[in-house]
């Protein structure tokens, strides 16, 4: 083996992406060696499928069981949801986890670079600086769950599918007879069983089942609910309160238990406040403009960022709808005719 080859550990989940990751860096002549994450107990059954994968490559595989790491985890999102909040825990996990946890074994075993699967780029700036972009395809772009990941890491991370599609994933896949062109995708959330999220939250706090009154923004009660948790700000289906026309939570206040209704123009909003700052670019001192989204499938929204110590004020062009505290709202500038993530912060008030 050549001594000038580059070391990578990548992250083997046992699914298309990763294992296609994988393959295109070995394309590339890189020295790989895959780590699979036990991170919960739902999924140790894809440990087989890792390791399936591992062979077909002819890589070498190491487990580590990082469930006491991922508890922490598990508890952000529980509390944030005790909080009447809603949490991101992929974007947590993302941070500490596989490009913390992940990236400390990397050094420990000498490598150069740790590698995922994710759909987003890794790019030098003129400076010489890496920076995140959106993925090429931006149906399955993941830069915002990345957005939080320590700048200094950045330079040391390898996207290989960044400049692909899904479909490309599975014929990679599929042309190399990895067995994972076939496979679902993924569950939003890896840890909750059947995507049921609500099942979970109860089964580990019972005491949010407690009913209370769903009200709108006058005070009028409409209904009754059985725990703020089932609840996000911008829901429209489910809520059971017949209005004659859609109506929307447009706030949960967990010190009173109470879910607020409203219509539309009561869930859009002039902008946000979060708070520090996960900067991604040199820290600005002046506002810019940009374009800011606040959930994971959001288009995003041309905005005017202001940033001070204590994090930024976001104020959009035109009312957004739904914008939600505990959530995360990342900030995009164009840069080279690409988005580049300039930072991110987690979404604390709204501002009208």
């Amino acid at each position: 083996m050549s001594q000038d080859k580059h070391k990578v550990v990548v992250a083997l989940s046992g699914g298309v992406d990763s294992s296609a990751a994988t393959a295109l860096l070995l394309e590339a002549e890189y020295d790989c060696q895959g780590v699979f994450m036990i991170t919960s107990d739902q999924n140790r059954h894809a440990e087989v499928d890792a390791q399936q994968v591992a062979q077909r490559l002819g890589i070498e595989l190491t487990v580590l069981d990082l469930r006491e790491q991922f508890a922490e985890i598990l508890k952000y999102f529980f509390d944030t949801y005790c909080k009447g909040l809603t949490p991101n825990p992929c974007v947590v996990c993302n941070r500490t986890i596989k490009f913390g946890k992940l990236w400390d074994f990397a050094k420990e075993r000498e490598a150069d670079f740790l590698a995922t699967g994710h759909y987003a780029r890794i790019l030098n700036d003129g400076d010489g600086q890496a920076g995140l972009y959106q993925g090429a395809s931006l149906a399955k772009d993941q830069s915002y769950v990345l957005s939080m990941v320590d700048r200094k890491v950045l330079s040391h991370v390898l996207l290989p599918l960044g400049e692909h599609s899904k479909d490309q994933a599975r014929q990679i896949a599929r042309k190399l007879d990895l067995g994972t062109d076939t496979k679902a995708e993924s569950q939003e959330i890896c840890f909750i069983p059947d995507d049921d999220y609500v099942a979970l939250l109860e089964q580990h706090h019972p005491e949010l089942v407690r009913k209370g009154p769903i009200v709108d923004s006058a005070g009028k009660v409409l209904g009754t609910h059985q725990g703020i948790h089932r609840y996000t700000i911008g829901q429209r289906r489910g809520l059971r309160v017949a209005m004659g026309k859609p109506y929307y939570v447009t706030r949960l206040d967990a010190d009173a238990n109470t879910v607020v209704l409203g219509p539309k123009e009561e869930v859009m909003h002039n902008g946000l406040s979060t708070g520090k700052v996960n900067w991604l670019i040199d820290p600005p001192s002046e506002p810019f403009s940009g374009t800011v989204k606040i959930r994971y499938n959001d288009r995003g929204k041309p905005a005017t960022i202001f940033p001070d110590e204590d994090g930024v004020r976001v104020a959009f062009d035109e009312p957004n709808l739904a914008i939600t505290p505990g959530q995360l709202a990342v900030f995009y500038i164009e840069q080279d005719a690409r988005q580049r993530v300039a930072g991110a912060g987690w979404i604390e008030r709204i501002n009208d």
